[in-house]
């Protein structure tokens, strides 16, 4: 039995998600982040060792990773389903963007989270001036203008078919939902057109309405 370690508003939902498209038989394993750091509890380092979500238990299999999740659970269970053909056009594109999620989207994301609640955290109040404008300058000269770069590129791409990987829908889709939810939640729900049109047929896919029902409430760290 597949067992989801899930942690609450993680990227483990698209591995719940993943699961209910592929049809697989699952148990979760739930755990909540500390109110105030939001960092994964202790637990999560004794099924792996950075304690970090998603993770997966399959008998005497531990995968963590997203993509690599996404790999080893498309392989085993795909049945030749959510990935394109070897030696396609399309399967060079799914490939890119399964890494391209991780490797590359959310790192400017990541660092519009962290700025953004930096000048909020504890410290002396004669040092937040300070902070705050570093942070400030950051977000402005860098990190927003990385985001657009990247929101941009999604659009375009979006713009040439319907899913990343081409006409079908892929894993590569899955994978590639949570940065364009971080992104649209960080811009204040703002996105591109055919960013919109993608997240808005994600949102109406059933296996992804059960993901999030079997998952609990989710809601982006924004």
């Amino acid at each position: 039995m597949i067992t989801v370690h899930h942690l609450n508003n993680s990227r483990s939902q698209r591995i719940l998600w993943l699961l209910e498209e592929l049809g697989c038989e699952y148990e979760i394993k739930k755990y909540q982040r500390d109110a105030k750091s939001l960092l994964a509890p202790a637990e999560l380092r004794r099924v792996h060792p950075l304690g970090k979500s998603p993770v997966i238990t399959d008998g005497a299999d531990t995968v963590a990773e997203s993509g690599a999740i996404i790999e080893y659970l498309v392989d085993a269970y795909g049945k030749g389903r959510l990935r394109p053909a070897e030696g396609t056009p399309e399967r060079r594109r799914y490939t890119y963007w399964l890494h391209y999620a991780e490797g590359s989207a959310m790192t400017p994301l990541l660092l519009k989270l962290i700025f953004s609640r930096l000048p909020k955290g504890p410290m002396p109040f004669v040092v937040r001036p300070v902070v705050k404008a570093v942070a400030k300058r950051a977000q402005d000269t860098y990190i927003d203008p990385q985001i657009k770069a990247h929101t941009d590129y999604w659009e375009s791409e979006l713009g040439k078919s319907q899913w990343f990987a081409g006409e079908e829908f892929t894993a590569a889709d899955i994978q590639m939902s949570f940065p364009l939810e971080g992104a649209a939640a960080r811009g204040g729900g703002k996105a591109g057109l055919k960013t919109q049109a993608f997240l808005d047929r994600i949102h109406q896919r059933p296996a992804y309405r059960r993901a999030l029902e079997r998952g609990g409430q989710y809601e982006l760290l924004v």
